[in-house]
């Protein structure tokens, strides 16, 4: 496989790396290897050890994060294997308001007594640090989801190693285009790559990166995923790295395109709040009329899919609440909006027809 020059800007590698070597007549995609068993006499001979579909995604993620990578069945598959690795009773440091998913994994293993949690208020540093003296695991989330608040990534990352604890980013908001939680001092940086990674709608996928010198931790995960299981199929690592090679104009739009209308909402008389980060195309409303407001103006809109994903080239929101586990952090009338790549205008025309075609109740 084709190694680009380490000097290559990170839209250019998203589109240089992961090739193929380039002889005479050779292809320019490393296709989907549907194989189940490899001949004998190699490293890899069996289908859960490797596949080089997912070796061509790996290489591209890993060079984009500044480390090495794993790809897994899914976002809590990745999940899985880091907390797979935090002792028994130990103690994690998570934020309050985290991801709905992991909230659940981390409450379900303090129910059944496998870990302590303490959750903090991650835009507080000085109680992150507190928090994390004596703790085995520091779990961050920059921008939070779905209340996209924000990390000092260094300073906690700084405290957190300070305290002997491993730390682990969640970067699926960010992206790599715009933080590298590796640089600022994370252990494990873990991606929904069902999101913007692949960006299409159409896998479900998770990615841990780790750093490049870090032999020992990248070989335990990749242990955990051989004997958990959490493989992905080569088809689903095949089209997330055609969808891999966009990523640079796909972010360059969604996120010019979510300025814009968080300028807008804010100015809207049926928008109470708009969280927004400044950077990503992730823009969170709470609106008027409460619970009933909000799920009746997803319901109103033609343009924009009311749908409970994020990251695709299309404009999506969803009132959080209704998913069944979201913390209580999460206020009933807040809507989650994933900004798409469509024209501006054309999303905006729907936000505001939206908005204002539900007559909010008292």
């Amino acid at each position: 496989m084709t190694h680009a020059h380490p000097a290559l800007q990170p839209a250019t590698a998203i589109v240089a790396l992961g090739r193929p070597d380039q002889l005479p007549g050779a292809s320019l995609v490393v296709p989907p290897e549907l194989t189940s068993t490899y001949a004998a006499g190699a490293p890899t001979s069996y289908g859960r050890q490797g596949n080089p579909t997912w070796s061509a995604f790996e290489e591209i993620v890993g060079a984009l994060e500044g480390g090495r990578a794993l790809v897994f069945a899914s976002g809590m598959a990745a999940v899985d294997a880091v907390l797979h690795g935090v002792p028994v009773g130990a103690r994690i440091v998570a934020p309050a308001g985290v991801y709905n998913g992991v909230d659940s994994i981390l409450r379900s293993g303090e129910a059944t007594k496998r870990w302590r949690v303490e959750w903090v208020d991650i835009t507080d540093t000085e109680a992150i640090a507190a928090a994390v003296v004596g703790a085995d695991l520091l779990w961050l989330e920059s921008p939070t989801n779905p209340l996209l608040e924000v990390a000092d990534l260094a300073a906690a990352c700084a405290a957190g190693r300070a305290a002997g604890a491993t730390i682990a980013v969640d970067n699926t908001f960010a992206t790599p285009l715009s933080q590298r939680p590796l640089e600022l001092g994370a252990d494990i940086v873990v991606h929904s790559a069902t999101k913007y990674l692949s960006g299409h709608s159409d896998v479900v996928l998770g990615v841990l990166v780790v750093a490049a010198a870090d032999a020992q931790r990248l070989a335990a995960l990749h242990l955990r995923r051989t004997l958990g299981g959490g493989i992905p199929g080569p088809m689903e690592v095949f089209l997330a790295t055609r969808g891999l090679r966009t990523l640079a104009v796909r972010w360059d739009r969604a996120c010019r395109n979510a300025a814009i209308l968080a300028a807008r909402l804010g100015r809207h008389e049926h928008v109470e709040r708009v969280r927004y980060p400044g950077f990503g195309a992730m823009i969170s409303i709470e609106v008027r009329g409460g619970a009933h407001g909000a799920a009746a103006i997803c319901q109103a809109s033609r343009l924009i899919s009311h749908s409970t994903s994020l990251g695709g080239v299309e404009t999506q929101w969803e009132r959080r609440r209704a998913i069944a586990n979201e913390p209580s952090t999460t206020p009933e009338n807040l809507v989650r909006i994933s900004v798409g790549i469509e024209d501006v205008e054309d999303i905006w025309a729907d936000l505001t027809q939206a908005l204002t075609s539900v007559e909010p109740q008292p």
